[in-house]
């Protein structure tokens, strides 16, 4: 009897160490830029940060976002009218979506099953159902919406408009019927959020006022307002974009524009720890899994700045292509 069990315990063993192996070594560890100019989307090696391959897409390739599964890359494509999907293990584009005219940014529902989509040129959110591949309704919000945010349940998206500078509170409880429940006046040519991990704080980026507004969500009114002053810069060349939190949601790490520099915010004090100096019109921020390293697309110096977060040093400058935007990191 023991002779018989034995090779099945090991057996079992074996393929759950099998299945272990198969799942710890999913992620590819390849970083992708999207790179506006060249209508294509860079993959570097992780490690190396030498340039694998390119993907091309449709055109005007801009804002990337990984599926929840991390199997799947989003792509917008604002003059090309679509939304590229990328298959992450293959390294090619494997479907194109139609989800309305000039799509900015978008937003993936926390189950996967829905986009949402700001369509800059019709001044709407359109909500594309990616089990149907067609979009299921739309909502007219503020001229030339840009940034898009799903709350953590699903229920609430948040658009900035540039032009009307608000950001739009967007009801998708029911998605065939979407409505705006409230607009909160922010400062000038609003254009993305961070919100933290527990759903209180969300962060805009205002490129026009030069600052970032925080939102208490409870009652969607303006908590605050953090004002950038890098030294040697007039106050019309800071023009926030990019913003991104750290995992404990102390630090907010911010691309500021035409200024060249990333601010480093504590969120506690509301103040500036920092300015660390990049390429060209900082623009899309990203931090690896661990945090230890921010990515930084600058997109008239036609770079990416790596800036080690414990020493806030830029450790390499990659060249990538004409107007890198964003960048994503499969880890």
């Amino acid at each position: 009897m023991f002779l018989f069990k034995k090779p099945v315990v090991l057996a079992s063993s074996f393929s759950l160490l099998m299945l272990y192996a198969l799942s710890s070594s999913a992620a590819t560890g390849n970083i992708f830029v999207s790179v506006e100019n060249d209508n294509a989307v860079v993959v570097l090696d992780g490690k190396t940060y030498e340039k694998r391959m390119t993907i091309k897409t449709s055109e005007q390739p801009r804002h990337l976002q990984f599926s929840p599964n991390h199997d799947l890359i989003y792509v917008a494509c604002g003059d090309g009218n679509r939304v590229d999907v990328i298959d992450v293990n293959k390294l090619s584009v494997v479907n194109s979506l139609d989800v309305g005219e000039e799509p900015e940014i978008f937003d993936i529902s926390p189950d996967g099953k829905y986009l949402y989509v700001s369509n800059e040129d019709d001044g709407e959110l359109s909500v594309y159902d990616l089990n149907a591949h067609k979009i299921v309704s739309q909502v007219e919000v503020g001229e030339e919406p840009e940034g898009v945010l799903v709350s953590h349940d699903g229920n609430t998206v948040y658009v900035t408009s540039e032009v009307a500078n608000m950001v739009h509170v967007v009801d998708v409880t029911d998605k065939a019927s979407p409505s705006v429940k409230k607009n909160i006046v922010v400062n000038t040519r609003p254009r993305r959020f961070a919100l933290t991990t527990d759903g209180k704080t969300l962060f805009v980026s205002n490129e026009i006022g030069g600052s970032v507004s925080m939102i208490d969500t409870a009652d969607s009114k303006v908590s605050g307002e953090i004002k950038f002053t890098p030294k040697g810069f007039r106050p019309d060349e800071v023009t926030p974009v990019g913003l991104v939190l750290s995992k404990d949601n102390k630090t907010l790490y911010v691309a500021l524009g035409r200024a060249n520099h990333v601010a480093v915010v504590d969120t506690e004090t509301k103040t500036v720890k920092d300015y660390v100096l990049v390429g060209n019109r900082a623009w899309g921020t990203t931090l690896n899994k661990d945090n230890s390293l921010l990515f930084v697309t600058n997109g008239m110096s036609d770079d990416m700045s790596i800036i080690n977060t414990a020493t806030l040093k830029v450790e390499k400058s990659i060249p990538i292509g004409r107007v890198p935007h964003s960048v994503l990191i499969d880890e």
